[in-house]
């Protein structure tokens, strides 16, 4: 079938409800992809796609073109996968999508080893940090760090991370000291983070002997990523609370200082790898699971204030709804 390619390229463009993120998805230009769909129509001599500046819409024989051809490349690759589970060997292109901080830090870095232990694996991975629809944009498997909303996505603990609260040790001898409890902290002394898309403040959450407070972060400076707080913190900009990773160079470094360690009980958050509850844990997803277990701490998170419960079992977990969101970290 000498157009396979360019029925591929179509089904993509309508999963994705975009020519820019097919072409991403399938490591293409935009303008190919777009050739690809007008190749296709000319050859079947009818219209798939409605095309506007700002919308992409199925004509009534694309609509039934498109379903056919879904189903037929969702059997080729569960006979692609059947052949792969069959010998037991991950292969093939893994796509996956983890936030942009804990990439460059923990994931990046170690992705060299996992190649060498799945020589027959290549790995494309986006990095960011928002909620993305895992099944529109072509990803197999994604990293999350916090509590998960219900999901038609399946989760799976991979470890946990621990939250810290720290800040320059000329701004701490410029405050008077370091904090003893959290209400010796005022909401303009801590640098705000916010949610990328929503502008909504992350509160800070404190606990010591079951004792709860909370913080609304009102510092002039707000970022929507930890590094760029963590990078002002030093600054001497105020006091900044993130997930250890993102600031424990800094610390040892002598460049950050903690503070408030005593109230940092249950200040651990999962970190989980998802993917589309309909698809099942493919050899190379499997491997993906178990190679970042092996990098993060296998420490049972408990209750953290932020997130609320958070489920201890390490076996998958289905959800219900068609989304899933990571609540976020500190």
């Amino acid at each position: 079938m000498n157009n396979f390619s360019d029925i591929v390229a179509f089904v993509r463009v309508v999963e994705a409800h975009s020519f820019v993120a097919a072409a991403q998805t399938l490591g293409m230009s935009p303008s190919a992809i777009s050739k690809a769909v007008s190749r296709l129509e000319e050859r079947l001599g009818a219209r798939l796609l409605n095309r506007t500046t700002r919308s992409l819409s199925l004509t009534d024989l694309g609509s039934g073109f498109y379903e056919r051809c879904r189903e037929a490349l969702g059997q080729l690759d569960q006979a692609e996968n059947e052949v792969s589970e069959s010998r037991g060997v991950p292969r093939g292109k893994l796509r996956v999508d983890v936030p942009i901080s804990l990439g460059r830090k923990i994931i990046v870095p170690a992705l060299p080893r996992f190649i060498e232990q799945n020589p027959e694996l290549t790995v494309q991975m986006s990095m960011n940090d928002r909620v993305i629809d895992l099944v529109q944009e072509g990803i197999d498997a994604a990293l999350r760090v916090g509590n998960l909303s219900d999901s038609s996505l399946i989760a799976r603990r991979v470890g946990s991370l621990r939250g810290v609260t720290c800040a320059s040790p000329e701004y701490i001898e410029r405050m008077g000291g370091p904090p003893k409890t959290p209400e010796d902290l005022k909401p303009e002394q801590c640098i705000a983070m916010f949610r990328p898309g929503s502008n909504q403040i992350r509160d800070w959450m404190f606990r010591k002997d079951g004792v709860d407070h909370t913080i609304i972060p009102a510092a002039p400076l707000s970022f929507s990523d930890p590094e760029s707080a963590v990078a002002a913190a030093i600054s001497g900009a105020g006091f900044v609370r993130t997930l250890n990773f993102t600031a424990e160079a800094q610390i040892a470094s002598g460049l950050l200082q903690t503070v408030l360690d005593d109230w940092n009980d249950g200040a651990w958050w999962p970190v989980s790898v998802v993917y589309p509850q309909h698809r099942q844990p493919t050899a190379k997803i499997r491997a993906f699971i178990e190679f970042v277990s092996g990098l993060f701490p296998q420490v049972t998170p408990e209750r953290a204030p932020s997130l609320g419960a958070v489920s201890t079992d390490p076996a998958a977990i289905p959800a219900r709804s068609s989304r899933m969101v990571a609540a976020a970290p500190p």
